[in-house]
């Protein structure tokens, strides 16, 4: 089954919607570069569209009735958005389930030393990634540090244009000839993911040397800190700028990414190349497409959660009950509520888990089948079920829900495809899907096409991400099986 190019669809009118809808993604993209900025961000939007936290209304004593819009936030890294339908809860909702955790170098508690006159960071890389692409390019810090009085300290350096840039280093070409003989899995280790954060010893003011103020305890004629005086440099500038102290890093949780905006790529302009699309750009989607849709009979939902790329795992992935205590919340405040109820109205639910598939690659067509693959610029992506090889660790959605959702979307004239992740025998990869199935509810993987998946820099097509809005739009509308 061949499926057009969407670009061959749009008249002038919906490439002017298409092209306002990107550039406002990408702005999130780049307000949205850890959980904490993405949440920030979600919760910034959606506030303005008449979202109300559960935590007003519990105060208030208010109830709630068709119509209205709630959310909760879970340690600021996870997001569940309501929106009450003229139905009961317990006939189920229709939900849409992504992750705004990315692939990136985690900080450690213990990351500051210096080592042949650098100061680094000490890293610990977090999801799938391609160790060696990370090596000798522009990197950002961001997160926070929370000092022990309970101030938390936020963290942002490398995305302005006057701001330092940090960056890991590679060995020269000149003297790589044994480097080049190792497996791409051994070239960088996971312990050489260490960033270099400065490079000058500090020296201190005559007032500092009368007064014996050194950071590190010693001092030379010269005035310099002695001993790890790079170290002493960096400590002193976190101290001035910021107000932290070595140990505060215990406390601290600071993510290293690539520097720089979501930028337009192509002549044509008609993909997007940035840090984070998978699954940000499914984030995106599902959170606008909540935002847009008016009144529905069955309650709809969004649910934005953090490790999904390291196994759903903690307080704040997929696998938390934090889900299940929010619907219960819900119902209540809807004076609807029993033990009862909450089951039957999980088991009824329809649900899109809203993540990336990988998109075909002519420079590497041999990973794909070709008949089964997503291609950038054919619209939304269906993947029936994920796992690895023979299926495993996946959810695989039934004939019925696969039906039910074709109606839908040819109803709307959406652009769809389907795909697997790749050859068989050569790997695979998991979503949230299987987490929600085991209420019993149908779900099925669906999202956007991305090339170089995983890297610091992946690409998108501008068509994909509108049909996707679409699709979540038409879906979180029409479901009820």
């Amino acid at each position: 089954m061949e499926r057009k190019n969407v670009w061959e669809t749009y008249d002038a009118k919906e490439q002017k919607k298409l092209e306002a809808f990107c550039g406002e993604y990408r702005e999130f993209l780049d307000h949205g570069k850890t959980e904490r900025e993405c949440i920030d961000t979600i919760v910034n939007t959606i506030e303005k569209a008449g979202y109300r936290e559960f935590a007003t209304l519990e105060k208030s004593g208010e109830g709630l009735k068709k119509g209205d819009k709630v959310y909760s936030v879970w340690m600021n890294k996870s997001i569940v958005m309501f929106q009450i339908g003229e139905k009961p809860m317990e006939e189920g909702m229709n939900i849409l389930g992504a992750h705004i955790d990315s692939p990136r170098l985690d900080i450690k508690q213990n990351p500051l030393y210096e080592e042949g006159g650098f100061a680094y960071f000490d890293t610990h890389y977090y999801g799938g990634v391609k160790k060696y692409q990370w090596v000798t390019i522009p990197l950002a810090i961001h997160g926070v540090v929370v000092k022990k009085d309970g101030t938390t300290v936020e963290i942002n350096i490398g995305e302005n244009e006057e701001d330092p840039v940090f960056f890991i280093s590679d060995l020269l070409i000149h003297l790589a000839q044994e480097q080049l003989e190792k497996k791409a899995a051994k070239v960088i280790e996971g312990e050489a993911l260490d960033i270099i954060i400065g490079n000058k010893p500090l020296v201190l003011d005559k007032k500092s040397r009368s007064k014996k103020e050194d950071v590190q305890g010693k001092e030379d004629a010269s005035g310099k800190a002695g001993k790890e005086a790079v170290k002493a440099g960096v400590l002193n500038i976190l101290k001035e700028s910021y107000g932290l102290e070595e140990e505060d890093f215990i406390s601290a949780e600071l993510e290293v990414v690539p520097a720089g905006k979501a930028r337009e790529a192509g002549f044509d302009r008609s993909m997007i190349l940035a840090y984070g699309q998978d699954d940000r750009v499914c984030a995106y989607t599902s959170m606008k497409a909540m935002l847009d849709v008016g009144e529905t009979d069955r309650t709809i939902c969004c649910i934005l959660v953090d490790k999904e790329e390291i196994g759903s795992v903690g307080a704040t992935g997929m696998q938390s009950r934090f889900f299940e205590n929010a619907v219960a919340e819900v119902m209540n405040l809807c004076g609807d509520y029993s033990e009862l109820k909450l089951r039957r109205c999980l088991s009824r639910c329809c649900m899109l888990s809203s993540d990336v598939s990988s998109a075909f690659d002519p420079s590497y067509a041999s990973s794909f089948d070709k008949k089964n693959v997503a291609f950038l610029g054919k619209g939304m992506v269906f993947n029936k079920f994920t796992g690895a090889r023979g299926k495993s660790s996946s959810n695989d959605a039934n004939a019925e829900y696969l039906a039910h959702i074709r109606q839908i979307f040819d109803k709307k004239k959406i652009h769809f495809q389907t795909a697997e992740l790749g050859k068989v025998d050569l790997g695979g990869g998991g979503t949230i899907a299987y987490i929600l199935a085991l209420y019993g509810m149908n779900v099925i993987d669906s999202g956007v096409a991305v090339l170089n998946m995983h890297a610091p820099w992946e690409a998108t097509s501008k068509a994909d991400i509108y049909e996707t809005y679409r699709g979540y739009k038409a879906f979180v509308q029409g479901a009820c099986l």
